[in-house]
């Protein structure tokens, strides 16, 4: 099975650029160093049929779902419920009206809960006297205890931490999404073994108590050893132009917009 990986967003919660904010990398004209919040898009085939499995609503979703021509989604699974991971998810309602259909949400028991009562509306009828267009979901929660099928594809759930927080990266075939984790337990190193692609957290040099650093990411993919990585929740300490230099061949500073070919 192949898979086409389009990061949609590779910011951090405030994007770059910031508000208010004066510093090189906000007022550079690189567009790749102007950042979304983050998430991601898994596209693959079932029996000649498509399948679009999103990573988290970033809250620029419907900016990124235009940008690139995204009429589909069979499924969004969330690492956690951070408000740039969740926020745009109200504009699913026009990926239901195009399709005719809800669409499937999966994350751990926590996040769902929280969906369920931050996006009250879109559940429960007496929160929408007025009977306004809302998104059409179905929740499903899910834990890191082994593969679930979602959209027609085995996916495993991996526990990493996000600070003090348990969040879930994701793998599928050879490909692994692991964004927010300041570190990555031994039991879940296991499970991201042999990768053809590894997107992971880096974001900046500076230590950070619930992220990666860019040498912290640096080690944990010399351990892991995929054959190709990408660094994602970028700060707006990094310029893009000026790490893309410094860092192994095998290991790219990803940007908006970036499209990654799994092979089978």
């Amino acid at each position: 099975m192949s898979l086409t990986i389009t990061l949609l967003g590779t910011g951090t919660s405030a994007g770059i650029p910031i508000i208010g904010c004066d510093c090189d990398t906000c007022r550079s004209p690189d567009p790749r160093d102007h950042r979304d919040r983050p998430g991601a898009m898994v596209c693959y085939e079932i029996d000649g049929e498509p399948r679009v499995v999103l990573i988290d609503t970033p809250t620029e979703l419907r900016h990124q779902l235009i940008r690139h021509r995204v009429t589909r989604v069979d499924a969004v699974i969330y690492t956690h419920n951070h408000a740039d991971h969740v926020f745009g998810l109200d504009d699913l309602r026009r990926i239901n009206a195009v399709m005719g259909r809800a669409i499937d949400l999966y994350g751990e028991p926590n996040v769902i809960d929280w969906i369920r009562t931050g996006f009250r509306y879109a559940f429960h009828p007496e929160a929408n006297p007025n009977q306004s267009w809302v998104p059409q979901l179905t929740t499903h929660t899910i834990a890191p205890d082994g593969p679930i099928e979602i959209a027609g594809q085995s996916w495993t759930p991996i526990r990493v931490m996000h600070g003090r927080i348990p969040i879930l990266g994701f793998r599928l075939g050879r490909f692994a999404y692991c964004t927010d984790c300041s570190e990555i337990p031994p039991d879940s190193m296991n499970l991201l073994k042999d990768l053809d692609v590894l997107v992971i957290d880096a974001l900046r040099y500076r230590p950070h108590p619930t992220h990666l650093t860019i040498e912290q990411a640096l080690a944990v993919v010399d351990k892991l050893q995929p054959r190709r990585a990408y660094f994602t929740h970028i700060a707006h300490d990094i310029r893009h132009a000026e790490l893309e230099l410094k860092l192994p061949e095998h290991v790219t500073l990803a940007h908006d917009g970036l499209t990654i070919e799994v092979p089978n």
